[in-house]
């Protein structure tokens, strides 16, 4: 089923990234074998090695996917503002995933300078798409300023840990229904990705579980697979829990047999 973000329309819900490869070439293969039509791409990036540099932004812009440029590395504002004007230019997109770290070690958002960040860019007329924690009140105030989408951690970038914040995820998910929501951060196997999806968010984005699996290609296919899944299985209804056991065959109608007292 076709969904809409930022404007376009793609099939697939998953979002990938695009550094830590072994090489350009097993990112292209990654890239096509996870069915993702939105790769994100760091202008601080550094080549993949000296002589790949080139053959790594020949590979992006064969992808035939949506680019979306990210502040990865900035630490203030003024920063930010810069880059995302860089990539304007760059890949003729007014997307940008907004990133402003706050913390070098467990690389945590500025929240408040991804408020700011937020406002300058969307007046400045860019689709953002800011990373944040799980914090709802920060949510509410980037869709206050205009955003139609979020993209709330599930635990911090590369740490593989999943989804750590369930219930203020679930909350977020409750409160801002009409809102696009991404887990973005923390991803780090397969079924973190379906279980994402069937809390209802509409997406997923991640880099690491991927570029540096063992077979980063096949590894790519299964989250590609676990993020359609998930979202099947949120669309169907998902059993809810019960305290108590339930016979999966009911007794009603069941015969009885008793033996003959002769």
């Amino acid at each position: 089923m076709t969904w809409n973000i930022g404007g376009k329309s793609v099939q697939s819900r998953l979002l990938l990234g695009t550094a830590r490869y072994p090489s350009p070439q097993i990112m292209r293969q990654s890239i096509a074998s996870s069915g993702s039509e939105i790769i994100t791409v760091s202008l601080r990036r550094e080549s993949v090695g000296q002589h790949n540099g080139n053959r790594f932004w020949d590979y992006i812009k064969a992808s035939n996917a949506h680019i979306l440029p990210n502040t990865a590395g900035c630490h203030s504002v003024k920063e930010v503002i810069t880059t995302a004007h860089m990539a304007r230019d760059l890949f003729d997109t007014n997307w940008i995933k907004v990133e402003v770290i706050g913390h070098d070690d467990t690389l945590q958002p500025d929240v408040f300078g991804l408020v700011e960040a937020t406002k300058i860019l969307i007046e400045d007329g860019f689709e953002v798409f800011p990373y944040t924690t799980e914090d709802l009140v920060v949510a509410q105030r980037l869709v206050d300023l205009g955003c139609r989408i979020i993209m709330p951690w599930g635990s911090p970038i590369g740490t593989g840990k999943g989804l750590r914040y369930i219930e203020s995820l679930k909350s977020m998910r409750h409160r801002l229904p009409d809102v696009n929501l991404i887990v973005d951060a923390g991803i780090g196997k397969p079924s973190h990705a379906c279980q994402a999806m069937e809390l209802g968010f509409d997406g997923v984005l991640l880099n690491t579980a991927v570029a540096t699996a063992v077979d980063p290609e096949t590894m790519a296919t299964a989250f590609g697979k676990a993020v359609e899944a998930g979202r099947q299985a949120y669309q169907a209804g998902l059993m809810q829990s019960s305290d108590r056991a339930i016979p999966s065959t009911p007794l009603v109608g069941k015969p009885f047999w008793h033996e003959n007292p002769l």
